[in-house]
């Protein structure tokens, strides 16, 4: 049936295959196999329902020499489980031995080891245990706590995996984990900071408040928990990692669902984890951009999402794209994606794809089987109901073993990186080292000029600081100024602003310009403020450039020239807030001002606190209305009692006003087909109108759950940039005839109670038995409760999620105003107006 609440309109131009079946008929249970999408070919069968009362939810799983699974309930035990043969039926049977609460598993060095997130007795910390059957009886007699953690709950210790050589263990943690308190190696130099120009502000409903760098981390250890050595830190909370066949290390992050809307929220994301990589989580509004020179920026960007377990097709019997994906697991909306990496330089870019799909699908933990080349995985967490899956090829292409995908300008590439990264692991102090270093700063690959600087900060400082003045290569000044900064004392500001002035901004690409302004903004934060002469300077080299053509630019420009206290920089600054081509960039010109007192212009002021009026009806996570309201307390925190005076009501808290309700109800003008309005939103001569393409944008709803720039809901596709992925056409269609392709991203479920009762939605969390559908785009705080053993039947919709007809009471004139407000991304200043 169509969805008959006002859901997700989505332009998200993605294929939808077959329907979902019927859930049990007394109760949900597990997902039934029927319920699946898969591409073509494959077929997933349900091996086992998790008896909920006796073996609780499954969420890791790895193989043991015998081929046989194990797996952990979150809150109680262990669990082994032979696979059927021929012969013998499935088998599950507790492992016996008093250890739980586990978020990671594996078999190596004839040993079980289990990283517990939790304590079932009293005082008992968590970490690694290594379980070993001495007398080959098949049980484990010993239970060694080799590495202890601190308990982090859902960011606390995760996965375990075996190195690619077989002699040492990978594990990861997330942000509410500490690291050892004595640490023996750490590939990431060990003085990580917050390193903020302006400060931060912590979450504001004071989630992980007390947290900061170096956020959560991978490592690695020897059989014994020994040699623990840091590989990367500076996650939120990566659940798993995997080996690619190349040797290189990936993980799958969190994102902080709270930050939607906001300029420092960052999507789920596949990370390529080097050696000494710092990803930039921090609390807050404190999260790095990926573009940071002092941080490692995403291989994918997912979006929205709950990553849990992750692997590689390697040594699956599926087609060769299959073989070489890697697959993650989106425990939340029930995803398990296909990403496909590709080598870009020494690291790695690539896309994604839905790989398989239901409705509940809490997924947590992926292998592939080494015994018979099939997908495994399991769904549980959080007491909901659990249960194990197969995943196998029956198509008929191909399943020969793949050669993964490289070039060898990318070996080599890798070869350079990996010769810098030996260097980060207790290098000698010597001149030939300190050379080598220095010599791959001015690398065209980004990844190796941050692989050098991580070898020259494990340097002596005195053995390289007099070298940074006689660099001559642009980025090699500005990453050596970043190593410096991070490495240096007071003293060294004076060298390290002298070699970024040679550095000419307003001829510099965009990436070095980017890389400039952030190794200025470290020379501040970790050297301290420049004299007025330096001041001066940098200001007389940046002053010109700020506002320019790209946002991210404007946006550190903003902080560095604020900073600098530059001429009419406050004027400046609120015109971009008011301006700004997105909601983030706007929020982000707001932060930086909060704290500012000189400067200001009294209509400055008053156009700065007018500003949050207009945004209290933007939308965004839990957190957004928080953060804005702190921002704006904070700004009047600046005001002197004649200032709050003088600028009045503008300083009571504005009230969120829906950009529907001046609306007038509109008669049918035509139901309009694609082929009544194809040639006619091309059409050159039309003169569109902004203002009416606006007000259209809000009649045909799409205001409910779409934002394009700073106006709108938040849970269906950002259109800001849809006209730069999209043809008009390919708009339109979308529009029109929404059902003709549907994301899995944003399908709903349709649930039957026992009662009867009907609910629609989008699954967005679960515990136990309790599922929250979220029914009402409009305020995504409101879930509906459905327990699932009372529902009947559970279906992904076959239809679009975006209601039909919305441009049928539209004009065929209005029609192409709003097509062009569209394409134009909500810009008036866009060319398609005849703007330069």
């Amino acid at each position: 049936m169509k969805n008959p609440l006002p859901i997700i309109f989505s332009l998200v131009l993605l294929c939808a295959v077959g329907l979902s079946q019927s859930a049990s008929a007394a109760g949900l249970g597990a997902t039934p196999a029927d319920a699946f999408r898969l591409p073509e070919g494959f077929e997933v069968e349900m091996l086992y329902e998790v008896p909920r009362d006796s073996e609780g939810s499954w969420v890791s799983l790895t193989v043991d020499p015998q081929g046989r699974l194990l797996t952990c309930d979150q809150y109680g035990g262990l669990f082994r489980i032979t696979l059927a043969t021929d012969d013998q039926p499935l088998k599950v049977e507790p492992v016996k031995a008093d250890i739980g609460m586990a978020q990671g598993l594996l078999f190596a060095f004839d040993s079980l080891y289990v990283n517990v997130n939790g304590s079932r007795k009293p005082g008992n910390s968590g970490g690694v245990f290594r379980l070993q059957d001495k007398d080959g009886d098949d049980e484990y007699e010993t239970v060694e706590h080799i590495l202890p953690l601190n308990n982090g709950g859902e960011h606390g210790p995760h996965a375990l995996i075996l190195s690619p050589d077989g002699k040492q263990i990978y594990l990861c943690a997330g942000n509410n984990t500490f690291l050892p308190k004595q640490i023996p190696h750490s590939r990431v130099p060990r003085h990580w900071d917050e390193d903020h120009l302006l400060g931060r502000m912590p979450d504001a409903r004071g989630h992980n408040a007390d947290r900061m760098a170096p956020g959560g981390f991978v490592a690695k250890m020897d059989p014994d928990g020994g040699n623990f050595e840091v590989i990367a830190t500076g996650f939120r909370n990566e659940y798993d990692i995997a080996f690619n066949p190349a040797g290189e290390l990936f993980t799958y992050d969190a994102d902080m669902e709270w930050d939607v809307g906001t300029p420092w929220y960052r999507p789920t994301r596949v990370n390529h984890v080097v050696s000494g990589g710092e990803f930039g989580w921090r609390n807050g509004t404190g999260k790095w951009p990926e573009y940071y020179v002092d941080s490692v920026g995403a291989a994918v960007n997912i979006g929205p999402g709950s990553p849990t377990g992750v692997c590689f097709g390697t040594g699956a019997k599926f087609p060769a794209k299959y073989q070489r994906a890697m697959y993650i697991l989106d425990w939340s909306y029930g995803n398990i994606f296909a990403v496909h990496l590709n080598a870009d330089g020494s690291t790695y870019s690539g896309e994604y794809e839905t790989f398989a799909t239901a409705a509940p699908l809490p997924v947590t933990d992926i292998v592939i089987h080494p015994d018979d080349g099939n997908m495994y995985f399991t769904i549980g967490g959080r007491r909901t109901q659990s249960a194990l899956y197969r995943v196998r090829y029956v198509g008929n292409e191909s399943t020969a073993a793949a050669e993964p995908l490289d070039t060898p300008q990318a070996q080599s590439l890798r070869e350079v990186r990996h010769q810098l990264e030996k260097l980060h692991l207790n290098p000698e102090a010597s001149a030939a080292n300190v050379d080598k270093a220095i010599d791959h700063l001015s690398h065209g690959d980004r990844q190796i000029r941050y692989a050098a600087r991580i070898a020259l900060e494990h340097q002596p400082v005195a053995s390289w600081r007099d070298r940074i003045a006689q660099l001559e290569d642009a980025n090699a000044k500005v990453v050596g100024v970043a190593a410096l900064a991070r490495c240096g004392e007071p003293s060294d500001l004076d060298t390290a602003l002298q070699v970024l002035q040679t550095v000419h901004f307003a001829d510099a690409p965009v990436a070095l310009q980017l890389d400039l302004l952030r190794a200025y903004s470290l020379a501040f934060i970790r050297l301290g403020e420049p004299s007025d002469a330096q001041r001066e300077a940098i200001v007389a080299a940046l002053n010109d450039q700020f506002p320019g053509r790209d946002p991210r630019l404007n946006r550190e420009l903003a902080m560095v020239l604020t900073y600098l206290q530059a001429p009419n920089i406050v004027t400046r600054v609120v015109d971009q807030l008011l301006s700004g081509p997105s909601q983030e960039d706007q929020i982000h010109f707001a932060f930086v001002l909060r704290d500012v007192e000189s400067g200001w212009q009294p209509e400055d002021r008053e156009r700065y606190f007018g500003w949050f009026r207009d945004v209290a009806s933007s939308r965004g996570g839990m957190s957004f209305g928080g953060f804005l309201e702190n921002i704006r307390q904070a700004a009047i925190g600046q005001l002197s009692d004649e200032q709050k005076e003088s600028l009045g009501k503008i300083l009571d808290k504005p009230e969120p006003r829906d950009p529907l309700a001046d609306l007038e109800p509109r008669d049918l003008v035509k139901q309009w087909q694609v082929s009544d309005l194809a040639e006619a939103i091309t059409d050159d001569a039309h003169k569109a109108d902004f203002e009416r393409g606006k007000q259209m944008f809000a009649v045909a709803q799409c205001y409910k759950c779409h934002r394009i720039g700073t106006q709108g809901g938040i849970l269906g596709p950002d259109l800001t940039g849809a006209g730069g992925r999209f043809s008009p056409k390919d708009l339109l269609t979308a529009i029109i005839d929404p059902n003709q392709s549907v994301s899995d991203q944003y399908a709903a479920t349709q649930f039957l109670t026992d009662a009867g009762e009907v609910v629609v939605g989008k699954i967005v969390n679960m515990n136990g038995n309790n599922i929250q559908v979220l029914t009402n785009m409009l305020d995504p705080s409101q879930l509906k409760s459905v327990n699932r053993d009372t529902v009947e039947s559970a279906q992904l919709s076959r239809t679009s999620m975006m209601p039909t007809g919305l441009l049928d009471s539209l004009t065929k004139e209005e029609i192409q105003d709003l097509m062009v407000y569209l394409r134009a991304g909500g810009n008036a200043q866009h060319e398609l107006y005849g703007k330069p």
